[in-house]
């Protein structure tokens, strides 16, 4: 079958993919807890009479559909994880559990990879070459890529290249974005502890108030990007979380904050550990406090293979018939993808979602989030195309 003609042979799947998504909408699991979402996946990719493997990485899933002769394997993957954000729109599929949400579009991502196992098996089995369905957990924050690849996902058979999406409400229901080269942000955490001494809040100087250095700090750590790294090199450093002190009488001895650093280039990335303990340490000394610091694994940068990239564009515009892509900026958003990419050739690009309902253009991570689910089709589509012409041109 032609390329051109996929989108066709998939719009009939929207009821499904629809269902799909508000099922999962309704039901969301957080990081490693996906067990619903997994089983609903592994049923689905069993009666396609794939070779399913269960519990990879915890509670990721595979679906392998083999060619007629030995070839290349590609990889399409899908995060199936939530968040623990309270889901705060009115919809018949909001969220039914306190706490959780699809708040990011995994529930889309997961619709969308059980549609495109769906759409390719009914065309029966590649000449040769394989293609290996991967539904992976805990993308948000928990490295479920990286537990997959130790779990052995990318072998038996090896897998040669893989294929991801994100959906983007920034962008118009269906067009698509992607990036040459470095698409996403390694994304670092810290912890920093400021340790003060405690006392009455009414004699100050006989404490030293680790609220107070506490906010010297955050306001220095700022410094980094604006006066210690080239203004041409993005660097982000967020403190998201503080806590510290016992009462509004009370010097507080101590304070805790952690936070997160992204970079767009490796060797800035290297830099940061250095350039952030350099800003804590100084400020504590000059205050006569201590610190602890600790900086936790991250998400490497998320790097496009080139090839890649031009099999997608070339792709989607046999899908389209047009062209609806362009090149967009890297995001400094964190993306655990990147785990595939320092291992095989990948592409991970961003398919609109957003139209003219207010409601389809909050952004990712926003407790209003939603999407327009006609865009689900096209990201059917368009991995199940970028798999066929990968397998094509290998031939």
């Amino acid at each position: 079958m032609e390329i051109k003609e996929l989108l066709q042979r998939t719009k009939p799947l929207q009821e499904q993919l629809t269902a799909w998504r508000r099922d999962f909408h309704r039901h969301p699991e957080t990081g490693y807890e996906e067990f619903r979402t997994s089983a609903i996946v592994a049923g689905h990719l069993e009666k396609l009479d794939l070779e399913v493997t269960r519990n990879v990485g915890g509670t990721g899933v595979v679906g392998l559909l083999r060619g007629e002769k030995p070839g290349p394997t590609i990889g399409l993957r899908a995060d199936m994880d939530a968040l623990p954000i309270q889901d705060q729109k009115t919809a018949d599929y909001s969220s039914q559990v306190a706490g959780k949400a699809h708040l990011c579009g995994h529930d889309a991502h997961t619709a969308i990879l059980m549609g495109a196992a769906q759409l390719l098996t009914g065309l029966g089995k590649p000449k040769a070459g394989n293609i290996k369905f991967i539904f992976q957990p805990a993308e948000e924050g928990l490295a479920g890529a990286r537990a997959m690849i130790e779990d052995g996902v990318l072998d038996n058979p090896k897998v040669d290249a893989i294929a991801g999406l994100h959906m983007f409400p920034d962008l118009d229901t269906g067009t698509l974005g992607v990036s040459k080269g470095v698409a996403f942000a390694s994304a670092d955490a810290f912890t920093v502890k400021v340790l003060g001494k405690g006392g009455h809040a009414a004699r100050p100087h006989e404490g030293i108030d680790a609220i107070a250095v506490s906010a010297q700090v955050i306001s220095a750590l700022q410094n980094i990007s604006s006066r210690m790294v080239d203004p041409l090199e993005p660097v982000v450093v967020t403190i998201g979380k503080i806590s510290g002190g016992y009462m509004g009488t009370a010097i507080a001895p101590e304070v805790e904050m952690t936070g997160t650093i992204r970079t767009l280039s490796r060797e800035l990335r290297e830099r940061m550990p250095g350039l952030v303990e350099q800003v804590v340490s100084g400020v504590c000394a000059s205050f006569g406090a201590g610190y602890e610091l600790k900086f936790g694994p991250g998400y490497p940068l998320v790097i496009n293979d080139p090839d890649m990239v031009d099999l997608m564009t070339a792709t989607s515009e046999q899908v389209y018939g047009s062209k609806v892509w362009n090149y967009i900026k890297p995001s400094t958003g964190g993306e655990d993808f990147a785990f595939y990419c320092e291992h095989i050739p990948g592409v991970f690009f961003r398919l609109g979602s957003g139209n003219g309902e207010e409601r389809t253009r909050y952004p990712l991570h926003h407790p209003m989030f939603d999407l327009d689910e006609t865009a689900l089709p096209y990201g059917v589509s368009m991995l199940s195309a970028i798999a066929l012409n990968f397998l094509n041109r290998e031939l």
